[in-house]
Order: structure tokens, then C-alpha cells, then sequence
């Protein structure tokens, strides 16, 4: 069964983009490739069960395993050396991104406290989105009485549109808040 929003992608965004931007084809309208959700757990120095806990948390939230992420260089003021695990990270494609992506507009991001809608200025130069979550508690999936510790993460939704407009109108259809 085809995800919600990619029928709403190729039947209402497609169609939209295409005639706003004046494109001749619609391959030339932004698809996204894939969603990259990272979580930096610097305490896992100490305690590498903190790590385990989390990457727990984030496949409950992605619905993927996660891979961890290891030290590319030794920090010393912050007590890490080369190797050691310091956090990480899920890529989604297809079908798993389509649904994360309706779980983070619809559900998670209206959850937040105060929340007045996402930035308008994350976007790099190729299109690409990223936004940071202060907690893992705003999915509905994680249960607040059996988390540790808040977790913040990081969501980059990658791109393979040409520049900032044709991404931002592309996320605007799909329902994102912007400010």
C-alpha cells in the first residue's frame, strides 16, 4: 500500500510545482531522496548503556535499526578519543521516509510545547531541510515514563531539487508550519 504522502506528493504537489515554477517536465519538480535522523549522545563516553537506550528509542521512533556512530578524531576537552561511540544515526528511503514524514508534520511537531511552526531559513544551498528536535518525547511512540533522559535529534530532509524556493514550496504543500 502506496504511503499517504507520496499519493499526495504525485497527485497535488507534482501537478502544483510543475505549473507555478513553469516546468516542462515534471522529473524537474524537488523529490525527496531520504531522511537522515542523527542523534549525538556525547554521555555514551561514560556510560555506553545511554547509547544502547537511545538507539532503542530511535528505532521505536523511525521504525529502522539504527547505526552507531563513532569519533573521527580525539577531542580532548570533551574527553573523547578516536573510535569510541558517540552517538547515532537512521537513513529512511522509500516508503519509511514517506511515513516518518507524515508522523513528524501531523503528529510529533503540533505536539510541542509553545511551538509556533519550524524556521524558514534551514535550507542549504542545494534544498536540503534540516531541523532540530530538543526532545524524543514529542513521538507518541515513546512512552514518557521509561525514558532516562531527554534526547534531542537532528531530521535533514535531503533533496534533489536546485535551490531553496522549489524545496520550500515542495515542503509547504506537504503541510510543514513554517513560521
Amino acid at each position: 500500500m502506496k504511503p499517504r504522502f507520496l499519493e499526495k506528493y504525485e497527485q497535488l504537489i507534482v501537478p502544483t510545482v510543475k505549473e507555478k515554477f513553469g516546468f516542462k517536465n515534471s522529473l524537474w519538480v524537488p523529490r525527496l531522496k531520504k531522511i537522515v535522523v542523527n542523534m549525538g549522545v556525547g554521555e555514551a563516553v561514560t556510560d555506553i548503556k545511554i547509547l544502547e537506550k537511545t538507539m532503542e528509542e530511535l528505532a521505536t521512533i523511525t521504525g529502522q535499526k539504527p547505526i552507531m556512530r563513532r569519533a573521527k578524531k580525539a577531542i580532548a576537552n570533551f574527553k573523547i578519543r578516536a573510535g569510541l561511540p558517540i552517538g547515532c544515526m537512521v537513513t529512511l528511503r522509500k516508503n519509511m521516509m514517506y511515513e516518518f514524514l507524515d508522523r513528524l508534520i501531523n503528529v510529533a511537531l503540533p505536539r510541542i510545547r509553545d511551538f509556533n511552526g519550524v524556521a524558514r531559513d534551514s535550507f542549504d544551498e542545494s534544498g536540503n531541510y534540516s531541523l532540530g528536535l530538543k526532545e524524543q518525547t514529542i513521538f507518541p511512540e515513546i512512552e514518557y515514563d521509561k525514558i532516562q533522559r531527554a534526547q534531542g535529534m537532528n531530521v535533514t530532509l535531503v533533496f534533489n531539487g536546485k535551490n531553496k524556493e522549489e524545496t520550500f514550496e515542495v515542503l509547504r504543500l506537504f503541510g510543514m508550519p513554517f513560521k
